[in-house]
């Protein structure tokens, strides 16, 4: 019995040395024999005690982080940078003060991985292996983190920008956008700023707006406005109001922001765009006086706009159209009342007996009197549209009659507004034939001016 404690004891005294011993591993490393050192650290790997141990995983991490640098043994152990990415995060959370890693010299670990992976990001970002460069830009980054977190360069700096702004571009290329979008907001949040950088503040906001996530787009939007103040960033605001808000909401938060006076010119522009051309969905269920109402919201959000910059062709415009289609709707129901006047007169018999005639006449009065009446209601609103519709084409005209070049949209509206002045002053002169000649004489002037300009405003679209 005596003997078999004692043999048993002296197994027992090896197996502690050999869990307690890096003593070959170390060795085997120091001389550079990175596979004699990976054998050694491979056979400690069987060993309870010393998977419990952070020398153990900081030289795995280590001596794999080795293979993976090297062009021969990479190929040779794949996935090497998985491995001693495994083992490093492993010996950190072991020994946080990174004590062992800094008398043997771990840092490298972090080194090698770090440099490797971004050389191999660059090698198949420019072969356009965009998932395998994303793949790589991952270790750039996480192990370019850790280096200048334990001020391990002698290069102060918080981030290398590099790899994170292609960990982004290979995520955005290989479609994963969630990627993408997790790489371009952190440089964001720390505000870069510079040529080349404006994309992906425009991806971050498209992105927020895309996934309806208000935190996060009223976060970045401020910070691109700040970092470049020269950027139209309010289209972003609109696309994001657009996507998230729902009618209620959006009409809410302009007559909030008007009232306020917190409103651009171009917020003006944007909201009465938003009004006037209304969803299937927000028209679904809404009655002709409710979109009436949307209409002339918006008619007054382009007023306003161009009150506040009346250089904006197209702000006039689009009021000055908006009244243009409340006269062709009060025009429609004038014929309308015209023909229901004409039908009823077409009944009325012919009756030669003065007292049956004025009887018949009676009856016919009480017939055509509500129409006539509705016909006069309809009219002042309708003469009313008339010249506010002619006042903003004017103003429009005016501003794009002499502007050269014109932009494709602005040629349309140049057009638009001559057409659309014409006829107005061709239903103005006709009001007025028989009745008054002067008058009658000016609005043909009018006519024939914008009519003659017709041809050659199609010859500059």
């Amino acid at each position: 019995m005596k003997k078999l404690f004692l043999l048993a004891a002296f197994a027992g005294l090896c197996f502690f040395v050999k869990a307690q011993d890096f003593t070959k591993v170390k060795n085997a490393s120091l001389i550079g024999h990175v596979e004699d050192s990976k054998t050694e650290i491979d056979k400690l790997a069987s060993d309870p005690k010393a998977l419990a141990k952070p020398d153990f995983w900081m030289w795995k991490a280590k001596i794999y982080a080795g293979l993976y640098k090297d062009d021969k043994f990479r190929a040779k152990y794949p996935g090497s940078e998985a491995i001693a990415s495994e083992a490093f995060n492993k010996y950190v959370s072991l020994d946080t003060s990174m004590k062992i890693a800094k008398e043997n010299g771990g840092q490298d670990a972090a080194f090698d991985l770090y440099s490797t992976s971004f050389n191999q990001g660059i090698r198949t970002f420019n072969a356009k292996k965009w998932d395998s460069s994303l793949y790589y830009f991952k270790y750039s980054v996480e192990y370019s983190d850790v280096i200048f977190k334990n001020k391990w360069s002698s290069n102060n700096m918080a981030f290398d920008t590099t790899s994170i702004l292609y960990a982004g571009y290979s995520g955005q290329n290989a479609k994963k956008m969630d990627e993408a979008y997790h790489y371009y907001s952190r440089l964001v949040n720390s505000r870069v700023s510079g040529d080349g950088y404006t994309d992906i503040y425009r991806f971050v906001l498209v992105t927020s707006s895309d996934k309806k996530d208000s935190v996060s787009f009223f976060k970045y939007y401020p910070i691109a406005q700040q970092v470049y103040p020269k950027e139209n960033w309010f289209e972003y605001e609109i696309d994001f109001i657009s996507k998230y808000y729902d009618l209620a909401g959006k009409t809410a938060l302009y007559d909030r922001e008007d009232a306020a006076g917190n409103l651009t010119a171009i917020k003006y522009l944007h909201f009465g765009d938003m009004f006037v051309n209304l969803s299937k969905e927000d028209k679904e269920g809404m009655d002709s006086t409710k979109l009436a109402s949307y209409q002339a919201k918006g008619r007054d959000a382009f007023k306003k706009a161009f009150n506040l910059d009346q250089t904006n062709a197209i702000a006039a415009f689009n009021a000055g159209v908006i009244h243009y289609n409340d006269f062709n709707i009060y025009d429609d129901r004038v014929r309308a009342l015209i023909k229901s006047l004409q039908e009823i007169n077409a009944t009325k018999p012919v009756e030669k007996d003065p007292k049956k005639k004025a009887a018949v006449e009676a009856k016919y009065k009480d017939l055509t009197d509500p129409v006539r009446k509705s016909i006069a209601a309809v009219d002042a609103p309708m003469q009313s549209s008339v010249d506010s519709s002619i006042l903003w084409l004017e103003k429009s005209y005016n501003l794009l009659k002499d502007k050269h070049p014109k932009a494709n949209y602005e040629k349309s509206s140049y057009v638009k507004s001559i057409d659309f002045l014409a006829n107005l002053y061709q239903y103005k002169r006709d009001r007025l034939r028989g009745k008054d000649p002067k008058g009658f004489d000016a609005f043909d002037a009018k006519f024939k001016f914008y009519d003659g300009l017709h041809d050659a405003a199609e010859k500059e679209k």
